[in-house]
């Protein structure tokens, strides 16, 4: 694989969805490749960089703010960053992409219904949603707002896919769109 340019590959989705198995598998082929990666992961951001933060939708919307604005500056380092994070409003997403020049922000839906995503549930949050424990969860009293016209759109419902046979998807795309 030839070098391929620094952007960002943001990764959305349910809990549950597949996300962060999806943005490490990619991570692993990039890496194997001697491509420059980091992974920016909603769990891990959630306890350091933007712990001071809660569910409301405004404060998701920092959330995203500031991991795009993050993300931006390791672009800058030629470093390909993959960015898995619910980010369930469209509006959000715009700005993020907006930091960007063209091709650099690349959008994969990672499409798994909200009953798979809550059969997986390892760590019972659907459960606390439900029950009124967590509120403004996103799919049960917040919503999710599904990508329009995602670069990459990864279905998962069916539990038929690996995440590394989608991660192959992904590389395929970072080909043909930098012609490599």
């Amino acid at each position: 694989m030839k070098h391929i340019q620094p952007c960002v590959i943001w990764f959305t989705g349910y809990s549950g969805a597949g996300k962060s198995s999806l943005a490490t598998a990619v991570d692993v082929l990039l890496k194997s490749q001697g491509i420059p990666t980091s992974i920016l992961d909603g769990d891990i951001v959630r306890t350091g960089l933007c712990q001071d933060l809660s569910y409301s939708k405004q404060d998701r919307e920092e959330n995203i703010r500031r991991v795009g604005h993050m993300a931006r500056q390791l672009v800058d380092t030629d470093t390909i960053v993959l960015c898995a994070f619910i980010s369930p409003f469209r509006e959000s997403r715009d700005k993020v992409r907006a930091l960007f020049s063209d091709g650099q922000f690349i959008e994969v839906f990672v499409d798994t219904s909200l009953e798979i995503c809550e059969e997986r549930d390892v760590k019972g949050l659907y459960k606390k949603a439900r029950s009124g424990v967590i509120k403004n969860f996103t799919g049960i009293d917040s919503p999710y707002e599904k990508p329009l016209s995602a670069e990459i759109h990864i279905i998962s419902s069916n539990n038929i896919q690996s995440p590394e046979t989608s991660a192959q998807q992904v590389i395929a795309y970072l080909q043909l769109s930098q012609n490599i």
